[in-house]
C-alpha cells in the first residue's frame, strides 16, 4: 500500500514500503503542462543538473562520491503523461540495513539530491555554458536519432497530425529549434520559476520507515521558495477535427499509422474493458490484427496497436509495401468491426486478460519499476489502485470488450510512404 504526505502546498510524497530489496529508489519529478514554448527546457534540466553541484564540480566528483555511496547512482527522468511533462531526477541506492556498521547511505543520498537540485554550478546569473552547450547536444542528437527509426517517426507524426490543438501531440523532448534557442541564463530563470511554483511529485520505494524520510525530505525542501500554482486536472482528447496526412521518404518498408478515439480514458469505470478490447484487437502476438493481417494475409511486415489510457487514444502502426497500403487500411477497419460486432472468442479473451495481468505482475519486480508504474500512474489520474486493476481485468466479459470497440472511431492517420527504392 502507498503512503502519501503533503510535504507543503503541492508538494506530495508517496512511499511504498518494501524490504525485499536491497536498493532502495527515490524520485524527485517537476510536474508541468506540457507546452511547446518550454518543452525542450524541461527536457534539458535533468541532465544540466547531472553534471556538477558546488562540492562536485564536474562528473568525475560525482562519480567518485556516488562510488563512496556503495555504487549508487542517480539518472534523468523526463516523461509525458497525458497533459503534463515531468522531469527530475531518479536514485538509486543500497539500503542502509545492508552498509557495514556505521555507515548510512540514505541521509547523504537526499543531500546529495539537495545540492544537484539546489546548489547547481553557476556562472555570470545562469547555469555552466558549457555544461548547457554540451547537454543541447546531446539533445538534439536524441531528437535526431527518432528520424532514423521510421516507427518511431511515424507514430510521433501521427500524434502531431491528431493533436494539432491537444498538447499531447507535442514532442515529449521538445524539436531541434526549441533545444538551439534555449541559452544557460534564461534555462537558469525557467528552472527558478517552475521549481517555486510546480507540482512536485517525490516517491520513495524502501524500507526506511516514514518518520526518518520524511524529515529528510522536508529538509531539502527547505532551500525552495515555494509559491504554488495549481495545476489543472488531466482531461480526455481535444478533437479538433479529424486528418489524413501523407509523407514521402526514401525508404524501403512504407509505415502507415492509424489513430482512433475513444471517450473511455484510465480515469473511467470501463477502463479494463477497454486494456482488454486493444490487447485483443492488436497488442501482442495473439491479437487479431497480428494473426490475421500479418500472419494470415501477409499484407505486413510488423503491425501492433497501443492505447493512450490518460488521453483515450488507440493507434495502429503497420510496416507494409506501398502498393498494399488501402489493403491495409480496410483490413484494420473490418477487424476493429469484428470486435464491435462480437465476434471475440473465449479463448481471445482469455489470451488477452493473461497478457493484461501478466505485464501488472512485473510492477513490484523491482524498485524502479514500483515507482515508474505507481508514479505515473499517480499523475496520470488512474482511477483504480493495483489489485483494484487486477480484479477489474478478471472480470471484464466479451459484452464489455464489444461495448468499448463500439465506442473506436477512426480520427487521423499517418502514412509515410517509401520511395525512390
Amino acid at each position: 500500500m502507498i503512503q502519501i504526505y503533503e510535504l507543503m502546498p503541492g508538494v506530495t510524497l508517496r512511499i511504498f514500503a518494501d524490504s525485499r530489496f536491497k536498493q532502495g529508489c527515490l524520485s524527485f519529478h517537476v510536474v508541468r503542462l506540457m507546452a511547446a514554448q518550454e518543452t525542450a527546457m524541461n527536457a534539458l534540466l535533468p541532465t544540466v543538473l547531472l553534471r556538477g553541484a558546488r562540492e562536485y564540480p564536474d562528473l568525475r566528483a560525482i562519480t567518485l562520491h556516488l562510488d563512496d555511496l556503495y555504487g549508487a547512482s542517480v539518472g534523468a527522468s523526463v516523461r509525458r503523461v497525458g497533459d503534463y511533462q515531468t522531469t527530475g531526477l531518479h536514485c538509486s541506492f543500497m539500503e542502509d540495513r545492508y552498509a557495514m556498521d556505521g555507515d548510512e547511505i540514505l541521509a547523504p543520498m537526499v543531500d546529495f539530491l539537495r545540492q544537484l537540485l539546489l546548489e547547481p554550478v553557476l556562472e555570470d546569473g545562469g547555469f555552466s555554458a558549457e555544461f548547457v552547450e554540451s547537454e543541447k547536444k546531446n539533445l538534439i542528437s536524441t531528437i535526431d536519432s527518432e528520424l532514423n527509426d521510421k516507427r518511431i517517426y511515424a507514430s510521433a507524426q501521427l500524434l502531431k497530425t491528431m493533436c494539432p490543438r491537444d498538447a499531447f501531440g507535442i514532442p515529449r523532448l521538445g524539436d531541434r529549434a526549441g533545444v538551439e534557442q534555449v541559452d544557460a541564463k534564461s534555462l537558469y530563470r525557467h528552472y527558478q520559476r517552475i521549481l517555486k511554483e510546480s507540482r512536485i511529485e517525490l516517491f520513495y520505494v524502501g524500507s526506511a520507515a516514514p518518520e526518518k524520510i520524511i524529515p529528510l525530505l522536508k529538509g531539502m525542501l527547505a532551500g525552495i521558495d515555494r509559491c504554488y500554482v495549481n495545476l489543472p486536472a488531466q482531461t480526455a482528447f481535444h478533437d479538433a477535427g479529424g486528418h489524413h496526412a501523407r509523407e514521402e521518404m526514401d525508404i524501403t518498408q512504407s509505415k502507415l499509422c492509424m489513430g482512433f478515439t475513444t471517450p473511455i480514458t484510465n480515469r473511467t469505470e470501463d477502463f479494463a474493458a477497454m486494456q482488454l478490447l486493444n490487447t485483443i484487437f492488436g497488442a501482442g502476438m495473439t491479437s487479431k490484427l497480428f494473426v490475421n493481417v500479418r500472419e494470415k494475409m501477409s499484407l505486413c511486415y510488423s503491425i501492433g496497436s497501443g492505447y493512450y489510457s490518460t488521453k483515450g487514444i488507440v493507434t495502429v502502426s503497420a510496416g507494409i509495401d506501398c502498393a498494399q497500403e488501402e489493403t491495409v487500411r480496410r483490413e484494420i477497419l473490418r477487424q476493429l468491426q469484428l470486435c464491435k460486432d462480437g465476434c471475440i472468442t473465449q479463448e481471445e479473451l482469455a489470451a488477452a486478460r493473461e497478457a493484461v495481468l501478466s505485464g501488472l505482475r512485473t510492477v513490484h519486480d523491482s524498485p524502479s519499476a514500483i515507482e515508474g508504474y505507481h508514479s505515473t500512474a499517480a499523475i496520470s489520474g488512474l482511477c483504480l489502485e493495483l489489485e483494484e486493476y487486477r480484479r477489474a481485468v478478471r472480470v471484464v466479459s466479451i459484452a464489455d470488450v464489444v461495448a468499448a470497440a463500439k465506442t473506436l472511431q477512426l480520427h487521423s492517420s499517418f502514412f509515410l510512404q517509401g520511395v525512390g527504392r
